[in-house]
């Protein structure tokens, strides 16, 4: 009878693995095929569910690279970077992992590192001008802050507002948009005449637009870093989650629930400016209507009240485009005055980001924390405004790299301390606007419908009456807007797509 030598079964055994290990690939690459379709009509949720897929059947560079290169495109900076190390793990010399790990880094404000991978891209690909771009980009970012380290005073006690000389702006006869009268208080006629001129695509007089900023800036000097809102019995009150700069959504906010007033409250939860191109509207608007309604329109302070994403997303380069370089600095100034969370009738807290890595956390230690100064990387103020919820029990590392994710567990330890009914953040794209997760006590509201003009999503707000909380939720769809694209002020490059 014949026999198999060694030799033979193990050349069989190799045979039959390569075969295993071919069929796995092409199965990799064909739910590949998939992701990278669902990746290009923007359900990035989908692509990263079939990537995912795909890693589990035959992980290589690419996919994680391209996954990395989702995460991105969702904010999830800290799974980003972490997928790039992945990929580089694969193929240590793969330029486009090098390149999702610099925008994850840029993304989180890292710019020494970014600068580093940026420089290797630039080196690989030296006739690539967006190559170039970023690099450059990348380091003269890295020079500036160097140069304002050394050359940085104690100027603590320095205000951008008090260098400002409204005398020397004089209104011009051929402007034929809304007046501050009198002492330059807003008024609701102002307001009224404001809203339809900015829909006009028209600019606000730079002597009004910076009365505003200085009135806001006085109020928001004087409030808490924790604001009790008290809603009478049967009023109502609305909340609304992230604008990102998409003014005419949130005109169509208010057609849909009405204009501000002393009998229609509104809170809105962070996130104002950036990535929509029409973020100076959407600031002034709701800064005059927060001068007008100072007891009656609240607002909060989100992770893109900051300079680093206001450089990075397109405010700042707004501003300056519409305004001026001393504006933005302002606007810098005033963010760091922004309250960080508010309480509605001592039942539901709202803040913009999520709960924390320690579970002893009281309202007494929120309205303790220091707020006036940009966001730090860890602490209560930077978990208020970059944390998520996870479906899980527990804590875990954050998708976006700041902050943490915590489970239901630790929403109804933090409700139970604190004698609350529930909490509201916002931060997030959902598909219908709002989210309800850990057992219905956690609540996510965000109120830029398809963002940026890409995701499809439905904007939602909140209402509540003062002697019934429970949440009503209100969906729309985006209206249309003039064509200017988001991201319009950012100074973004699309280098490398996916594989």
């Amino acid at each position: 009878m014949a026999t198999i030598s060694d030799t033979d079964l193990t050349k069989k055994l190799e045979d039959s693995n390569l075969q295993a290990s071919t069929t796995e690939k092409d199965t990799a690459n064909t739910i590949k095929t998939q992701a990278n379709e669902a990746f290009k009509n923007c359900d990035y949720e989908k692509a990263i569910e079939l990537y995912t897929k795909a890693i589990e059947i035959h992980p290589d560079a690419i996919l994680y690279s391209n996954r990395s290169f989702a995460y991105l495109r969702r904010e999830w900076y800290g799974y980003a970077l972490i997928d790039a190390k992945k990929a580089l793990e694969y193929d240590p010399k793969y330029i486009k992992a090098y390149y999702r790990r610099a925008s994850a880094h840029m993304a989180l404000g890292k710019y020494p590192s970014a600068l580093s991978d940026y420089e290797y891209v630039k080196k690989a690909c030296p006739n690539d001008k967006d190559a170039t771009l970023k690099y450059e980009e990348c380091k003269k970012i890295v020079t500036r802050i160097r140069f304002e380290k050394a050359i940085a005073v104690d100027d603590s006690g320095k205000s951008v507002a008090n260098q400002i000389d409204l005398s020397s702006m004089p209104v011009e006869t051929e402007y034929d948009g809304p007046h501050l009268e009198g002492d330059g208080r807003v008024t609701k006629t102002f307001m009224q005449a404001l809203l339809p001129y900015f829909e006009k695509q028209k600019k606000l007089h730079k002597k009004y637009a910076y009365q505003i900023i200085l009135q806001i800036l006085s109020i928001f000097k004087s409030l808490p870093t924790l604001i009790d809102v008290t809603v009478p019995p049967k009023h109502k009150f609305t909340i609304c989650g992230d604008i990102h700069g998409q003014f005419y959504d949130l005109l169509n906010i208010f057609k849909l629930n009405g204009l501000p007033s002393d009998e229609n409250p509104y809170l809105f939860n962070g996130d104002f400016v950036d990535r929509g191109s029409f973020s100076m509207e959407c600031i002034l608007t709701l800064f005059g209507f927060k001068v007008l309604y100072p007891n009656h329109f609240f607002l909060a302070r989100g992770n893109h009240e900051s300079i680093t994403m206001n450089q990075m997303y397109g405010f700042e380069g707004e501003v300056k485009a519409k305004y001026t370089v001393q504006m933005f600095q302002l606007f810098t100034e005033v963010f760091n005055y922004l309250p960080l969370a508010h309480c509605i009738n001592n039942k539901v807290l709202v803040m913009h980001g999520g709960l924390f890595s320690k579970d002893d956390v009281t309202l007494k230690d929120i309205r303790a924390v220091d707020r006036v100064r940009q966001p730090p990387e860890d602490g209560l103020m930077s978990e208020i405004l970059w944390s998520d919820p996870q479906p899980q029990n527990g804590r875990s590392e954050s998708k976006r790299g700041v902050g943490l994710q915590f489970g239901p567990d630790v929403t109804e330890r933090f409700l139970k301390l604190n004698n609350l009914e529930y909490v509201v953040r916002s931060h997030e794209v959902k598909q219908e606007g709002y989210e309800l997760a850990h057992n219905d006590k956690c609540i996510t509201i965000f109120s830029a419908p398809n963002y940026c003009d890409t995701m499809g999503n439905k904007g939602a707000f909140i209402t509540i009456t003062g002697d019934n909380v429970t949440p009503k939720f209100t969906s729309y769809t985006a209206v249309s807007h003039p064509a200017v694209r988001p991201m319009m002020y950012a100074n973004q490059s699309s280098l490398f797509g996916l594989m």
